[in-house]
């Protein structure tokens, strides 16, 4: 079974965690793999992963004629690619040795057309004592309480999964209304492709959590006010998903119920008996995130104008009905 490990970035910025990221994916112990390199509309980007990765024969690297966001770099990685799978990591992730083996064995042993694996937090700085767990999916991680070992999900996080090439391709790849490009913040990119191809084949994402990469946290993602921002947007691009895949269902509600009455319930059970600052922390850090969401959530019901913007900016289609 042939392997396509895509990485796609944009930015000089982000080049030396995007050279750990290729470096990671070219170190893995399976064989054959593929690595095929999408730079995102900007030439001396290319011109250095050129210089840095070009002599590799198992390499491809394509550089886009402008910058087109993430969804459309991704899916014209798999376009490029000669795998029979196709697998993505972010720029700044990286995989362990044996990422790519533990995705191959769920394929070759279930009838798997998608897994995702464990999306492990890679802090650049210390934790932050404030930030819950529960949470860790604000920062494009793994968080408690995601899914069991071999269940089959809706979708996994953007930085540890993969797709058989065909079924991919085939239910269009990647929504380019979603997904990060430039100043947009629709956060909702791996969900789409996912529901696709349940609709299509009648399965999920199967999630096996002994396939890691490590997502390279830098500081500002700890900072409490790039996640309330970070999770107004959340809020928001749920409701956009609503309007692009109606009927659509996710783990979102399942998550708000355990938070509320697990997660919450514990963490004020052991702020009480076992005073601890950063418990208390935790809990407010629970109480304003949830709130943020469900604000941005509201702010797409009400604001007609900023979702005709996002949703039919490249689609060209009329406004979607607001319920």
């Amino acid at each position: 079974m042939t392997v396509s490990v895509v990485v796609c970035t944009y930015t000089m910025e982000r080049y030396d965690v995007f050279t750990e990221a290729v470096e990671s994916a070219l170190a893995q112990t399976y064989d054959p793999i593929e690595v095929v390199l999408v730079i995102d509309g900007n030439p001396e980007v290319y011109d250095h992963a050129v210089e840095d990765f070009g002599d590799y024969e198992n390499v491809v690297i394509h550089d886009n004629d402008e910058n087109r966001g993430i969804s459309y770099s991704r899916t014209k990685g798999a376009e490029l690619a000669s795998g029979e799978i196709v697998a993505f990591i972010d720029d700044d992730g990286v995989a362990e040795e044996d990422w790519i083996a533990k995705h191959v064995e769920t394929y070759e042993e279930t009838d798997a057309v998608a897994v995702a694996g464990y999306v492990a937090p890679n802090w650049q700085t210390e934790k932050p004592d404030f930030f819950p767990a529960e949470f860790h999916w604000l920062v494009g991680c793994t968080e408690v309480g995601f899914a069991e070992d071999g269940e089959e999900i809706r979708n996994g996080y953007g930085s540890n999964v993969s797709y058989k090439r065909d079924v991919f391709l085939g239910v269009g790849g990647y929504d380019v209304n979603t997904g990060r490009k430039g100043d947009r913040h629709i956060q909702a990119h791996e969900a789409p492709v996912g529901i696709r191809i349940r609709e299509e084949y009648g399965k999920g994402v199967v999630y096996v959590e002994d396939a890691v990469v490590h997502h390279t946290l830098f500081e500002y993602r700890g900072e409490f006010r790039w996640l309330v921002f970070r999770s107004f947007w959340q809020g928001f691009s749920k409701r956009v998903m609503e309007l692009l895949y109606p009927g659509a269902q996710g783990n979102e509600s399942a998550f708000l119920k355990d938070l509320l009455a697990r997660y919450l319930p514990a963490r004020t059970k052991k702020a009480v008996f076992g005073p601890s600052l950063s418990q208390v922390k935790q809990i407010i850090a629970i109480l304003v995130f949830t709130g943020t969401v469900g604000l941005g959530y509201l702010y797409g019901l009400v604001r007609r104008d900023v979702l005709r913007e996002e949703v039919d900016e490249e689609t060209g289609e009329s406004e979607p009905e607001m319920k």
